[in-house]
């Protein structure tokens, strides 16, 4: 199986965004990609009001994005808003993953907030829950979203239930160091799973020919493919591009076999 991951800069502008998307699906589309993966928060970047435009589900914007993956006959994973818990004056949104093609229609909502680091995501957003798998064609995807990725417990219950890969969207924050985090952290959540994982974050602005929004975690590129050992089989640079990784579930059979951490971890 082929998965694309669209590394790409979003911006204010819902139907722009809608358009890189279609157009990124595509084009990996007719790469033979059977899954086309976009960051986080491609519905509208970081740094932008997110309440305003939040929507279920089944609003126009995410019609428009089950059209596109329909249309291309992929599934479709794509960062957007919907609404969070009524209950909280503040908590307004929820930072969903939409996953949509080919019989598959299903959202992870983030579990781990962005409070770091001098943002705090947990103003204005409402945690997920529960872990989120999907599968097609035999092979098992697990979700998480950016923070997420920090969090080793996550990936090893997504493995738990049966994942050979593991998708993270995100939209990282750069500054002093955080590249190197996120270069390790990407390769150890593989390794702690055995599992493939594919990284696909927003590309840096400036390198997009856009200008970032002072604060805000609008990303740094850097998309990955990484295998179940945690070494990396491609990585991005910091401009749009799109990356390839062909899943070979095999692969993952092996390393489970020969490195069997899920199975010897012990809960303490």
């Amino acid at each position: 199986m082929r998965v694309a991951l669209v590394q790409l800069t979003t911006g204010r502008e819902l139907e722009a965004n809608l358009e890189l998307i279609r157009a990124g699906t595509r084009e990996a589309a007719g790469r033979g990609a059977g899954i086309v993966v976009f960051p986080e928060a491609s519905m509208r970047a970081f740094g932008n009001s997110l309440a305003d435009i939040a929507e279920p589900l089944d609003g126009p914007w995410a019609a428009a994005v089950r059209a596109a993956a329909d249309q291309a006959g992929v599934v479709v994973v794509v960062g957007m808003f919907t609404p969070g818990h009524p209950g909280g004056e503040n908590n307004t949104v929820r930072n969903t993953l939409l996953v949509h093609g080919r019989g598959i229609d299903a959202h992870y909502d983030k579990i781990h907030l962005y409070d770091a680091f001098g943002f705090k995501e947990s103003d204005t957003v409402t945690a997920g829950t529960s872990p989120v798998q999907f599968t097609l064609d035999g092979v098992t995807f697990g979700l998480a979203t950016c923070y997420d990725v920090r969090f080793p417990a996550l990936f090893t219950a997504n493995a738990a239930a049966g994942a050979h890969v593991q998708l993270v969207c995100a939209s990282w924050g750069a500054g002093p160091g955080k590249a190197e985090q996120w270069d390790l952290l990407v390769r150890a959540r593989a390794a702690d799973s055995t599992s493939y994982v594919l990284a696909c974050g927003q590309s840096e602005p400036g390198a997009a020919g856009v200008e970032a929004r002072p604060g805000a975690p609008t990303g740094i590129g850097r998309s990955a493919v990484v295998g179940p050992y945690g070494n990396v089989i491609e990585r991005a640079g910091d401009a749009p591009e799109i990356l390839y990784a062909d899943i070979d579930t095999a692969v993952v059979d092996d390393a489970r076999r020969t490195l069997p951490v899920l199975a010897n971890r012990v809960t303490l």
